[in-house]
């Protein structure tokens, strides 16, 4: 399997760079509504129709046709080469990555609905505060309607 990224590309040095800036930051309720209703459309049809629905869009958003689900999965043999092939600096940063996120989980697993915090490699601050409370309230009317009898 080939794939192949192609992340849009913009220089400051054009004239339409601020325009297509903005373009791109643009977002508003009804664009997040929009795409969260999209995102149900499609899972409602994953759901349905299994399969044949993740292979119609693969073609669609992926641009690649496979006739089978077997046919999108990667060997670890494929998975090891392309990673092997990646450039030393992307690599780095993957490798990166993954123990930062390793670090992160292991940690929360630990903590086990506690509070905690750690400074990873670079010196970020990460962590989660978990606040239980121990006071329990109820609310009630203080003023009762008035009872209305049938005469």
């Amino acid at each position: 399997m080939n794939l192949i990224a192609t992340p849009a590309r913009l220089s400051t040095a054009t004239s339409t760079f601020d325009a297509e800036f903005k373009a791109r930051l643009h977002w508003s309720a009804d664009t997040d509504a929009s795409i969260e209703q999209g995102v149900a459309d499609i899972l409602a049809d994953v759901q349905q129709r299994g399969d044949a629905a993740v292979l119609d869009y693969t073609a669609r958003f992926d641009g690649l046709q496979a006739s089978s689900i077997a046919e999108l999965e990667l060997t670890q043999a494929e998975l090891k080469r392309a990673f092997d092939e990646l450039p030393d600096v992307q690599r780095v940063a993957l490798e990166s990555a993954a123990r930062r996120v390793r670090s992160y989980h292991e940690a929360q697993r630990k903590a086990s609905g506690e509070s905690w915090s750690y400074r990873d490699e670079d010196g970020t601050l990460l962590g989660q505060k978990s606040i239980l409370s121990t006071v329990l309230a109820f609310m009630y009317p203080v003023a009762r309607p008035p009872i209305r009898r049938a005469c």
